[in-house]
């Protein structure tokens, strides 16, 4: 993709300019800057007239006759950044332009040409005006079309790879979705070789550092935007330029600025739809559960609608239920027909099991992966006994659903989470959010349980059921981010795995060392420079607290 203004160069090759025979005699090496404007000028002090970025034009007539007015012509001309100075031989120059002038713009980078046969100036204005309009108005389309291709995902509700393929396709250059540990949720590579640009990628993310929401870091060649919605960021668009490109460091066109805006806005509100092709009354068990976890509606109207599909909430013992497969199909995420399928199935055998068990619920999915319930019971002494019913009586409905299954069943199956009884609608929410949370902590519990209740849950299971909250990624960041930063730059002193040897080891350093497989000696020096680099007291015991519990959320995020 060319930028919005030609460049310096690009003007010289122009008919009208190569009829006057240019001579580049000073400042080759800013040919590439971009000519935002040609402007004719036979006036010494012109500069207070102008803004930068323009092409200036003379035939020097009105220049000053003495040398230190023309270094303070060029000078000023540099100082209010243009891009360059033409000067057309034969009224006031002949053979060449002074010395001192060619000196001056060498010394300041500016590149200064010569015309050494007569040429309309007009001619050029209207050349290169003609290139900048035609180069705006390909701009313009184009961010147009990115407009409506990204508003078209939008209203299609589609997925982040969809989104991520899109941006890709119409850039040309690979892009990155990651959250805020540098972990890739997303990717497409634009052709190139994706084990190449994801190779190491928490440790060359971590060298990206633009300033700004959306910004270009030229030392790494990306241009990044931070995604998130309603002030919760949760993760960075990334689009690597150039593919190619002269010269290699120069910025992406603002297209390309908008595009990774408009993409990161799709992905953010692609994470608040959630797309739902139910029956009427599971709709509204499903708005009614979701408002109870978003707030969106007063829990008032909840209880009476509620009420109104046969469920009773108001003075009920409420507990809330998760229920999701252990392991994920390969074959069949949240999002295709197959996902779908399965979570259907998933959703129609809770229910199931609900009525055998004589319970009274609202009950729907609630996301991609699990379905949840709200059990509204009498009697709060018969929480456990309800609990159990309904987890047998899963089982049972799966099994009489699924006989050739069974085997794959048993070793597998679903989870049944259960959280906290609450005596009020308005602390519901508490105990869904809870059931979740232990959901999906217990996908890495091997125990065979018939119902996962919170005690079962251990710290690292509670670190890895929040490991896409973007505060555990934020705390991470915060304890750990100048340690994660130097190991980036210095990857052979891994000093994160000396400080997690040091910190299992309950903080025993000669244990330590030993766990590390390093001298007492080094072990302490590397012990030394971990505190200095995290400017923290690795003596104190609140301190290595916070650090062992970072670590322990650094490899919750980093495991799928």
């Amino acid at each position: 993709m060319s930028a919005v203004f030609p460049t310096v160069r690009e003007v010289l090759a122009l008919d009208p300019v190569r009829h006057g025979a240019p001579r580049v005699v000073a400042g080759e090496s800013g040919l590439d800057r971009p000519v935002r404007w040609v402007h004719v000028a036979e006036v010494p002090d012109i500069a207070t007239l102008l803004g930068g970025g323009e092409l200036v034009l003379t035939t020097g007539i009105g220049l000053p006759a003495d040398d230190a007015g023309l270094r303070a012509f060029i000078g000023d001309l540099a100082d209010v950044g243009v891009s360059g100075l033409v000067v057309e031989l034969g009224r006031r120059y002949v053979s060449g332009v002074p010395r001192v002038m060619i000196a001056a713009a060498e010394r300041r980078g500016l590149p200064l040409v010569e015309l050494r046969r007569a040429t309309p100036f007009v001619r050029i204005t209207e050349a290169v005006h003609a290139l900048i309009v035609d180069a705006q108005l390909t701009e313009l389309r184009a961010a147009e079309e990115i407009h409506q291709r990204f508003t078209d995902l939008s209203v299609e509700g589609a997925d982040a790879a969809e989104v991520i393929r899109q941006a890709a396709e119409l850039s040309g250059c690979p892009v990155v979705l990651e959250n805020l540990s540098r972990q890739v949720l997303g990717y497409d590579p634009a052709g190139e070789s994706a084990e190449l640009l994801l190779d190491g990628w928490e440790q060359h993310s971590r060298r990206i550092r633009p300033a700004g929401r959306t910004a270009y870091d030229p030392d790494s060649g990306w241009l990044v935007t931070v995604v998130g919605a309603r002030g919760q960021d949760w993760g960075r668009l990334l689009l690597r330029w150039p593919a190619s490109g002269d010269p290699p460091n120069a910025a992406p066109p603002n297209r390309l600025s908008i595009l990774v805006e408009r993409a990161a806005s799709t992905l953010a509100l692609g994470r608040l739809i959630r797309r739902d092709a139910e029956g009427l009354e599971r709709q509204l068990h499903r708005t009614l559960l979701t408002a109870l976890l978003d707030h969106s509606r007063p829990v008032d109207e909840v209880a009476l609608r509620a009420k109104a599909l046969g469920v009773a909430l108001d003075r009920r013992h409420l507990v809330g239920v998760m229920v999701r497969h252990r392991a994920d199909d390969p074959a069949a995420d949240g999002g295709s027909e197959a996902g779908q399928a399965r979570l259907r199935d998933l959703s129609e055998a809770v229910g199931q099991a609900l009525r055998e068990a004589k319970l009274t619920a609202l009950t729907s999915a609630v996301d991609d992966n699990s379905v949840g319930a709200l059990l509204a019971l009498t009697d709060p002494a018969a929480e456990d006994r309800a609990l159990s019913a309904f987890a047998e009586a899963l089982r049972r409905v799966r099994l009489d659903a699924a006989t050739g299954r069974a085997a794959s069943f048993a070793s597998a199956g679903v989870i049944v989470a259960a959280g906290s009884g609450v005596s009020s609608l308005r602390e519901a929410r508490r105990s869904l959010v809870e059931a979740r949370q232990i959901a999906e902590a217990a996908r890495r519990d091997r125990r065979d349980l018939p119902v996962f209740r919170l005690p079962h849950v251990g710290l690292a299971g509670l670190l890895h059921l929040l490991r896409d909250e973007p505060r555990l990624q934020t705390f991470v960041e915060r304890e750990l981010g100048p340690l994660l930063e130097y190991d980036a730059q210095h990857p052979r002193e891994r000093l994160l795995d000396t400080l997690r040897a040091y910190l299992e080891q309950g903080r025993n350093k000669s244990a330590g060392a030993a766990a590390a497989h390093l001298s007492r000696p080094a072990f302490y020096e590397r012990l030394a420079r971990i505190a200095r680099i995290l400017d923290v007291d690795l003596d104190s015991v609140e301190a290595s607290l916070s650090l062992h519990v970072a670590l322990l959320a650094l490899e919750a995020v980093r495991t799928p």
